[in-house]
């Protein structure tokens, strides 16, 4: 693949409180990796192709860390419920649905398209307990060239009786699916206890030992409401935490171990993650929605912890990531000004850059417009009104709060264009 390169107004984020802002600059691309950014072409690449984008931003493309793909039919509904009303009447019959084939594949298709159009390339999701559905998702995924990974949920206990598995089941069906997998590349497999309170202890153990013998890794739900957080130590008496329970298990010893909420964290749970290097994923319109609480986002990451933003879908309404940097910035006011001594507000660059270049670690050299990384790109029309010009700075701003699919012209993964009708 020859050297390409792209004009406009190029913006990332090498770290939280950095905004990289090259205007009327070039960034180059050498078999769908960043070679550099100029702020006139190189000689040495005189005689390269240019797209020339003019005003409009280049950014790079969204992670999403925490989205269910098959609660994709129900974004939106369901929104006045708390989360274990919500789950109950709601969540669980709408996944039991997913042992019929015809219906999966149909959700799976859409949800897959509608990230893409929306400029998520990189992914880690729930599907659910049927593995039949959950290779159909990882196989659509992986045939889009996105980067991702796909759990197969377990759930063997205090869970309805359409939505359950046996233990030997949910081990046996997911060690297969693991399998299947052993040599996949950018969408990979990762285990997927739903959480603590629909997992036997029996189940778990099993599930660290599948850990250990396939190097995977776990993504699941952690003191997402204080529910949720009183009934896993309930469910598992003698641990002292609700990430002990994973760590026990041996579950974060293999590959990331990705959490998802973790609104209500103890110091146990906060060393055990910070011990693993785990990622936590702030889901801003499923707090507001269904949890009921605020991550103390700010002061985790001044503590060290690795977060990302997810869109939650379908605790979250909207599957745009971009909106999540937005309501990120703005549960972050409403923390810091009811829990003062738990949050402090965060600025747009700093939830920018947990939704692409921290976010993005997880899959490997993406998010980042950095020398190596992967040009996974979208390009962001101008987002101005005539008579006022915007900088580079505003224009992402805009688009995080008031933009959507419309506004984005363009989309790359590994320097190859994709395209969408608009």
């Amino acid at each position: 693949m020859a050297v390409k390169l792209y004009h406009g107004d190029i913006v990332y984020t090498p770290s939280a409180d950095a905004l990289a802002v090259y205007e009327n600059s070039y960034i180059a691309v050498d078999s769908g990796k960043v070679e550099g950014i100029y702020p006139v072409i190189p000689e040495k690449y005189k005689h390269a192709e240019c797209i020339d984008y003019g005003r409009q931003m280049i950014i790079p493309a969204f992670s999403d860390l925490h989205v269910h793909g098959a609660q994709y039919v129900q974004r939106g509904i369901g929104m006045d419920c708390l989360l274990s009303d919500w789950l109950n009447n709601y969540t669980f019959p709408q996944e039991s649905r997913f042992k019929d084939m015809d219906y999966a594949k149909q959700c799976y298709d859409a949800f897959v398209d509608d990230m893409l159009r929306h400029g998520t390339f990189h992914a880690n999701v729930f599907a659910t307990i049927h593995r039949e559905a959950t290779e159909y998702l990882f196989n659509r995924m992986e045939d889009k060239g996105m980067y991702a990974f796909v759990g197969k949920v377990n759930m063997d206990c205090h869970s309805p009786e359409f939505l359950i598995e046996t233990t030997e089941a949910s081990l046996r069906e997911t060690e297969i699916y693991l399998a299947n997998h052993t040599e996949s590349k950018k969408v990979k497999p990762i285990l997927a206890p739903r959480f603590a309170p629909t997992c036997s202890e029996k189940l778990m153990m099993g599930l660290g030992k599948l850990a250990a013998k396939y190097h995977c890794g776990v993504h699941t739900h952690l003191v997402e409401s204080i529910w949720e957080a009183q009934e896993a130590l309930r469910c598992f008496p003698g641990y002292h935490s609700d990430a002990e329970i994973y760590e026990r298990a041996g579950l974060m010893d293999h590959g990331p171990s990705i959490f998802a909420h973790v609104i209500f964290p103890t110091e146990e749970d906060k060393r055990i993650l910070k011990k693993y290097s785990s990622m936590s994923v702030h889901c801003p319109d499923a707090t507001t929605n269904i949890i009921a609480g605020i991550m103390p986002l700010a002061s985790m990451h001044n503590e060290g912890l690795k977060i990302a933003l997810g869109s939650d879908i379908a605790g979250g309404h909207g599957i745009a990531v971009y909106k999540q940097i937005a309501r990120a910035v703005q549960l972050s006011k409403l923390k810091e000004f009811y829990e003062p001594d738990q949050g402090r507000t965060i600025t747009l660059t700093q939830a920018f850059y947990h939704a692409t270049k921290e976010a993005g670690s997880i899959f490997g050299k993406v998010g980042s417009f950095e020398k190596g990384y992967q040009f996974n790109a979208l390009v962001i029309d101008t987002m101005e009104d005539s008579w006022v010009p915007l900088t580079a700075e505003e224009r992402l701003e805009r688009f995080c709060y008031i933009g959507d699919d419309r506004n984005i012209r363009a989309r790359f993964i590994d320097g190859k264009e994709i395209h969408f009708e608009n």
